[in-house]
């Protein structure tokens, strides 16, 4: 039986290989900027396996964070543009990370595919929950499976996407997976990014058994892997800053999609948000978003509950918001 994600696939084939001139590790300013936010954070908190860390917005001229209780196990703040971690709670145990997989999904898929070619679904997609969804044999445009695939949480998007980009990934990595490239991309690109406690089984985050999880990482790991994808494609992830996205298929086929994070209307500046549970996960999200004018900010939360994930980003998020103020 197949374990459930609660956020909501198996492989299609596209006819011709599709090669976009975006590449994940393009730009060396872009990606100096981020992997210096991985240095500066650890040479501000050296991995402690075991135990609580917990401390809070070093140097600010009000400590914001002080009296937080969260239910997550782990967390992180961290302030993108001073290079500054704002909050952390044991932010390198290693964790399961459930649906924020779908991220560096994006970003591999989002390599070799570009956003306006058109797929053929060769399944249906779907939305837990939600009566619309993508049916089997229509055809869309990448970027909208790519929308209903993080807004919506759907694995099936997940595996359509992994299963698309495949070919063209294992044409421009010569050392990619035959038998998986996108998950052999994900890969690679997290030890590119240092993100040394994350690895992933699967495209989609489910759990592949009663005690091994999909996918595995930190909370320290995830802000760099999400503070990267903001910098270097936003566009990939705009579905997720909004509430409600209507997609409209090749034929004219209208489907509406809803958001899995709750608070993407509570969040100003919200630029990329990211949901994830399963039974061994717990609840995670993950959000990055500006204080102000360009001064991007990324909070994570890990294994909390489904309902208290959204209470404890929203705790970090003010903090964050007034600590910044309050410089």
């Amino acid at each position: 039986m197949r374990p459930l994600d609660n956020e909501t696939g198996d492989v299609p084939h596209m006819s011709s290989a599709l090669v976009s001139p975006r590449a994940t590790l393009a730009g060396f300013g872009a990606l100096a900027v981020i992997l210096g936010i991985g240095l500066t954070l650890a040479v501000d908190f050296a991995a402690r396996p075991g135990g609580e860390t917990q401390v809070a917005a070093a140097g600010a001229a009000e400590n914001h964070f002080k009296d937080i209780s969260l239910v997550a196990k782990s967390a992180i703040v961290v302030d993108i543009a001073e290079r500054k971690v704002l909050y952390a709670k044991n932010p390198d145990v290693q964790l399961p990370l459930a649906s924020l997989t779908k991220v560096p999904l994006a970003l591999v898929a989002s390599e070799v595919l570009p956003p306006d070619s058109m797929l053929t679904l060769p399944r249906n997609m779907f939305q837990v929950g939600y009566p619309d969804q993508l049916l089997q044999g229509e055809r869309w445009r990448v970027r909208d499976v790519l929308d209903f695939t993080l807004a919506a949480s759907s694995n099936e998007g997940a595996d359509i996407l992994a299963g698309v980009a495949g070919e063209s990934l294992r044409a421009k990595y010569r050392d990619a997976s035959s038998e998986s490239p996108a998950l052999w991309r994900m890969n690679d690109l997290a030890e590119k990014l240092g993100l040394s406690a994350t690895h992933f089984l699967n495209v989609t985050g489910l759990d592949v058994s009663t005690t091994l999880a999909g996918a595995y990482g930190s909370a320290r790991d995830m802000a760099l892997l999400f503070a990267y994808a903001a910098e270097t494609n936003p566009e990939a992830f705009s579905a997720t800053t909004r509430g409600d996205v209507t997609l409209t298929s090749q034929s004219g086929l209208r489907v509406n999609v809803h958001n899995t994070n709750l608070l993407e209307r509570e969040i100003p500046g919200l630029i990329l948000g990211k949901t994830g549970f399963t039974d061994l996960a717990g609840g995670n999200l993950a959000v990055v978003f500006d204080v102000g004018i360009a001064r991007p900010v990324v909070a994570v939360v890990l294994g909390s509950t489904p309902t208290e994930r959204f209470n404890d980003i929203q705790k970090l998020v003010e903090a964050a918001r007034n600590t910044i103020a309050s410089e």
